[in-house]
């Protein structure tokens, strides 16, 4: 098959100049209560919606450990951590100068028997309980809602 200018494009140079996907963490928070199974949620920093706490890979940590860290420090919560992922789900972030990148977030389930007063980032985030259908309808990423829906 004869390729044109664009189609040659598309196949063979575009993939260099295409940045890689980013690898981050994240927790999904759970706690069981009478009504069912609720998620935590916290917010964004910047565009203030509602997400799950995640971040970047730690040295000397599995992807799961520094997920528990992320929900210690952004959402204030301890408890046990699966060491199995639940899923991943991808997202566009903007990175320093404003370049956006995709990053796929590896997600962990983290079993909540702690929730704090005070931590790390309390003044800049706000968090609240959710059943499993609000959480679906409050997230932005597809991939997030179907992993919330399989739960």
């Amino acid at each position: 098959m004869k390729l044109n200018a664009v189609s040659s494009f598309r196949t063979y140079i575009e993939p260099v100049f295409r940045r890689p996907d980013f690898v981050q963490t994240g927790a999904l928070c759970l706690r069981d209560d009478a009504g069912g199974t609720e998620v935590l949620l916290v917010s964004s920093l910047g565009a203030k919606r509602w997400i799950v706490p995640k971040g970047w890979p730690m040295k000397g940590r599995t992807l799961a450990e520094a997920a528990q860290q992320e929900a210690w420090e952004e959402a204030g919560v301890k408890g046990r951590v699966d060491q199995t992922c639940l899923g991943t789900f991808s997202y566009r972030k903007l990175v320093k100068g404003g370049i956006p990148v995709m990053c796929n977030c590896d997600l962990f389930a983290l079993h909540v028997d702690r929730v704090a007063h005070d931590w790390p980032e309390r003044a800049q985030r706000n968090r609240v309980w959710m059943t499993i259908d609000q959480a679906i309808a409050a997230v932005s990423e597809d991939g997030l809602k179907e992993i919330l829906r399989a739960l």
